[in-house]
C-alpha cells in the first residue's frame, strides 16, 4: 500500500469519513526531518496495510487543514480513528515509536 497525497479539499472525506484509521503525515519538501521519516512512513504503510490508511499533506500547498488542525511544526503525525484526532506526535521519531503509536490507536 502506498501513501497517498491529499489535498485540503480531501481531508475530510479520507481522513475524517474514513472506516479504518488513518494515519496523517504534515510534511514540506523542504524539511530534512520529514525527508528522514518518509522512509519509515513507507515501510509502516506496508506493514499495516489493510489495517491503517497512510495519508500526507504537504503544508506549503495545503496551508488549511494544517492551520485547522493547530499544526505549528513539521513533521507532525496525526493518527485518527471514527473521524476523531487520537494521537500525535511532532518531529521525527523512530519506527518503533510510530508502531507503537498505531498499535495504540487500533486497539
Amino acid at each position: 500500500m502506498s501513501v497517498k497525497e491529499l489535498s485540503d479539499a480531501e481531508f475530510e472525506g479520507e481522513v475524517v469519513k474514513s472506516d479504518v484509521p488513518v494515519l496523517v503525515d504534515f510534511w514540506a519538501p523542504w524539511c530534512s526531518p520529514c525527508k528522514s521519516i518518509a522512509p519509515i512512513i513507507d515501510e509502516l504503510a506496508k506493514d499495516y496495510a489493510g489495517k491503517v490508511k497512510f495519508v500526507k499533506i504537504n503544508t506549503d500547498d495545503h496551508k488549511e487543514t494544517a492551520t485547522s488542525y493547530n499544526v505549528r511544526g513539521i513533521p507532525t503525525l496525526f493518527f485518527f480513528k471514527s473521524g476523531e484526532l487520537k494521537e500525535r506526535i511532532v518531529g521525527a521519531v523512530s519506527k518503533a515509536e510510530i508502531s507503537k503509536t498505531l498499535d495504540k490507536v487500533l486497539a
